[in-house]
């Protein structure tokens, strides 16, 4: 048995002196793989980020490729899920399974498939509102097979930081979250934060983010925020109790349908009055995050000093002259005044379906 096994690898050792004289260059260390069962299912969206506004619509990308050699399968499940901030959760927005569909919470009649072909898992959006924007899983199940991709819808809109009239850091994150739900608008994202800080904003004081994290934006350095030989960026405090905690917070408003405007009256008001005057104009007083978006997103600009909803008077300024806003575009905010005192006009808002 032993000089036959000698004789083998004689032999080999041959045939390898005889294949490195022919094949001088070949790397003898190169390692080739050969699948032959590879993935038959794949989920691909072209754009991972979609961009909408409040009210109107928008198309998740989610394409199916499915190996052409299996048999149709008429169990194959998609299911659209929101992921929470932390990505610690998700939530159901929408499954479907052959020709049962089912939708859920607040997307119930607000979602579908596009559906263009078998193929096609997109998911269409309907009445966006303020709480859709965030990130979308499509899962595409298959048999054995379990295929996922996440698509982002943003939204059009403004940042603005806010603080009721009790001052400045007196909000934990559940009062800050209802702060904003009363001036028409939610807890920025972090990333809206950024973007805003990225458009210009600059703004000393800390607010609570949707995360549960505190941050604020600086634009130009300064020893009250943070030192003067800091860099620009947002700033962060990191995550903070959300009971005890208190801040102010960062707001994130979108379009709106209806119309803001300032109510022409022949006289200054107290906030009762001008409560009033609204409500006779078949209008509301208007909410700090309408005058945000009327001023950011439609331009609209006006010197006048007006009553909000909230008790504050501001006025929106897009282009800034003389005796009005010299600093900048902005919306100026005058304080939280007595509300008995007959000093200012008041902005209304008028809503349409």
């Amino acid at each position: 048995m032993i000089p036959v096994l000698i004789c083998v690898l004689v032999s080999l050792s041959v045939a390898q002196s005889t294949f490195d004289v022919l094949h001088p260059n070949l790397e003898h260390s190169r390692t080739i793989y050969v699948i032959e069962n590879g993935p038959q299912l794949s989920v691909v969206a072209e754009q991972l980020k979609v961009v909408s506004r409040r009210g109107g619509n928008a198309t998740l990308p989610c394409k199916i490729h499915r190996d052409q050699s299996l048999p149709p399968n008429r169990k194959m499940r998609i299911k659209w899920t929101k992921l929470t901030s932390d990505y610690l959760k998700e939530v159901n927005v929408f499954v479907a399974m052959g020709y049962h569909k089912k939708s859920y919470g607040t997307f119930h009649g607000r979602v579908h498939l596009q559906g263009s072909s078998p193929m096609d898992a997109s998911l269409v959006i309907t009445e966006i509102t303020l709480e859709d924007y965030g990130k979308y899983k499509c899962e595409v199940i298959d048999g054995l097979e379990d295929e996922t991709v996440v698509v982002s819808l943003n939204l059009e809109g403004v940042v603005f930081p806010y603080f009721p009239r009790l001052g400045r850091y007196n909000l934990n994150f559940y009062d800050a979250a209802r702060a904003c739900q009363d001036q028409d608008a939610v807890v920025a994202s972090f990333d809206q934060l950024y973007d805003a800080w990225r458009g210009g904003m600059d703004w000393c004081n800390a607010g609570w983010l949707h995360d549960g994290s505190v941050q604020y934006p600086i634009t130009k350095p300064r020893e009250p925020c943070g030192g003067k030989n800091t860099r620009p960026g947002v700033r962060s405090y990191g995550l903070r109790d959300k009971d005890k905690n208190h801040y102010d917070v960062f707001c994130f408003t979108s379009y709106y349908k209806g119309r803001f405007y300032y109510l022409i009256h022949p006289s200054k008001l107290t906030y009762d009055e001008a409560v009033d005057a609204c409500q006779r104009d078949g209008a509301q007083i208007a909410k700090v995050g309408q005058m945000f978006a009327a001023w950011k997103l439609l331009g609209y600009d006006r010197c006048d000093i007006g009553w909000l909803a909230d008790g504050s008077v501001r006025s929106p300024i897009s282009r800034p002259r003389r005796r009005c806003s010299l600093a900048g575009a902005a919306v100026s905010f005058y304080g939280f005044p007595d509300k008995k005192h007959k000093l200012y006009g008041v902005y209304c808002f008028k809503g349409h379906n």
